[in-house]
């Protein structure tokens, strides 16, 4: 079957450019000290270091040592946004991985007991599906004071509905088939039916729902960081590093630039996966 669903996404060439894309950012991330050419993201510069041309290390513009500046902290921008996109990565996957984990369980759970455990579980899901969720993300972020981890939390609280209600549908569709119906005559129970025969056959909409909610997690982080709720300083991110821009959006258009391009790049590159994925896994398509 893998093999099969290899050849259909080699032939997507938008699918290819998804990856291509992921596996170039995922590596920035991870071989970010070797990149950053020995300049540490947290380290200021001081007068000395600055070029006698320049004078100033605050705001100097893209330059041999410091390919895309540095910014109103006189830290380097090109290292920042390498190690932002440690930060940022790592909250898109961590995060997204949460969020499928606890859908498909909740999913997994209300599709086959149904009766008064689906009624209850997707009533609690629709009402909070209702909540305007970047408010309330707002306002979790304020209440427990940023950070990596507590800004994972504040989005799989609000992240794996979606999932759920994937999950659920197609185990409504599934387990009704022969070979559940044969798992039950022979004894088997309903979470080894549940884990061991209908999990595996909900894999292919659970992979691509995974690998599209990484965009959208990235921008969560992103716009949480902007606002001052995300990751607090220093820790390089890529929407703190927005946010510190801002200010200097025209006396140094460049701190805006690259932080902004490898968020839209980043989630272009995911989305455009899930998209080949989603097409992929799916036999009836003829790609």
């Amino acid at each position: 079957m893998w093999s099969a669903v290899f050849r259909r996404l080699r032939r997507n060439k938008m699918a290819i450019a998804g990856l291509v894309i992921v596996i170039l950012v995922v590596l920035m991330a991870v071989l970010a000290k070797p990149l950053s050419m020995g300049n540490d993201p947290y380290h200021m510069l001081n007068v000395n270091e600055a070029p006698v041309e320049i004078g100033r290390p605050e705001l100097m513009p893209p330059m041999r040592s410091h390919p895309l500046g540095t910014d109103e902290l006189a830290r380097d921008a090109w290292s920042r946004l390498l190690y932002g996109a440690r930060v940022s990565l790592f909250i898109g996957i961590v995060a997204s991985f949460l969020c499928i984990v606890i859908g498909t369980i909740v999913g997994l759970i209300s599709g086959y007991f149904g009766g008064w455990v689906d009624i209850v579980v997707m009533r609690f899901t629709d009402m909070m599906l209702c909540i305007p969720s970047l408010v309330l993300m707002v306002i979790l972020s304020a209440i427990l004071k940023g950070g990596v981890f507590q800004l994972i939390l504040v989005i799989v609280t609000f992240g794996w509905m979606s999932s759920a209600r994937l999950v659920r549908g197609q185990v409504l569709s599934l387990k009704e088939q022969e070979y559940v119906e044969s798992a039950r005559a022979i004894g088997a129970s309903g979470w080894r039916i549940m884990f061991n025969h209908l999990l595996p056959n909900t894999m292919a909409p659970i992979i691509v729902s995974f690998s599209m909610s990484i965009s959208g997690t990235i921008i969560h982080e992103a716009s949480l960081s902007f606002l001052g709720l995300g990751i607090p300083q220093p820790i390089p991110s890529w929407g703190n590093m927005l946010t510190n821009s801002q200010n200097y959006m025209f006396s140094a258009p460049w701190l805006i630039w690259w932080p902004g391009l490898a968020i839209f790049v980043t989630v272009l590159g995911f989305n455009f996966l899930g998209d080949g994925l989603r097409d992929a896994l799916d036999p009836r398509l003829k790609l």
